[in-house]
């Protein structure tokens, strides 16, 4: 299925504070491409522009999908999701005192995911074990790294075309990073899932992507395949602890 991101001069931003300003980045199919930035640059609101959640002031957000062009900025979150765009977001936010298996079956409301249930879930156990093993236990009681699993796999029974994860290394130590981004990077070659990743570890980040966007301060300052990121003045400057 051949699906494309393409995100044009995005401005957006709470009452009077601008968190976006003039944001262009494409995803193609079958990529992950890493959004970079350090806290507090517009990552995690440009994620809640794709997914309808924040409404941009100005610019130009289309999701083609198969040839047929969707204008972002007109749907409904539930339309765009209905599109198959899944996000998981930053902090997870899962239903603590549901179990495994309820999260996992409320990721699956979409209706073009509900025939594929039994698929979806399978690669969810498959590439998460842990899951597998705890299916009656509450969210709420399982560890962070568990967590993180749980929420991924919960947007993977929505059948996505295009998955939006923000932020999976907050609150993980570091080998729990390092697990949960080789993960995404599993499905990605696995199953040729599209992946728009929003991360401010850079060097988890490249390990996976394809591609790389450095924003900040809510623009994009840095637009690169990952060997020219690694040699970026930019790069140097916020995540390698050189002098640009």
């Amino acid at each position: 299925m051949a699906l494309s991101l393409a995100i044009n001069g995005l401005d957006a931003g709470y009452g009077a504070v601008k968190a976006l300003r003039g944001v262009t980045l494409n995803v193609e199919s079958g990529e992950t491409v890493a959004l970079l930035g350090t806290n507090g640059n517009g990552k995690s609101t440009l994620m809640k522009c794709i997914t309808g959640l924040v409404r941009p002031w100005r610019g130009g957000m289309t999701l083609t999908i198969d040839g047929n062009a969707h204008d972002l900025t007109r749907l409904s979150p539930e339309a765009i999701v209905d599109l198959g765009v899944a996000m998981v977001p930053e902090g997870r936010r899962l239903f603590p005192k549901l179990t495994v298996s309820e999260n996992l079956m409320l990721g699956a409301f979409r209706k073009a995911a509900r025939r594929d249930i039994d698929r979806n879930l399978a690669l969810a156990f498959e590439t998460f074990p842990a899951l597998k093993e705890r299916p009656n236990e509450l969210a709420g009681n399982m560890s962070g790294g568990q967590q993180q699993m749980l929420a991924i796999a919960r947007a993977l029974m929505s059948s996505p075309r295009l998955l939006l994860i923000d932020e999976p290394s907050v609150g993980l130590s570091p080998l729990l990073v390092s697990q949960t981004i080789a993960k995404i990077g599993e499905l990605n070659r696995r199953v040729g899932l599209t992946v728009l990743m929003a991360e401010q570890n850079f060097h988890q980040a490249v390990r996976i992507a394809d591609r790389g966007y450095i924003i900040v301060h809510g623009e994009i300052v840095v637009a690169a395949g990952v060997d020219e990121l690694r040699g970026n003045d930019i790069v140097k400057r916020l995540y390698l602890g050189g002098v640009a």
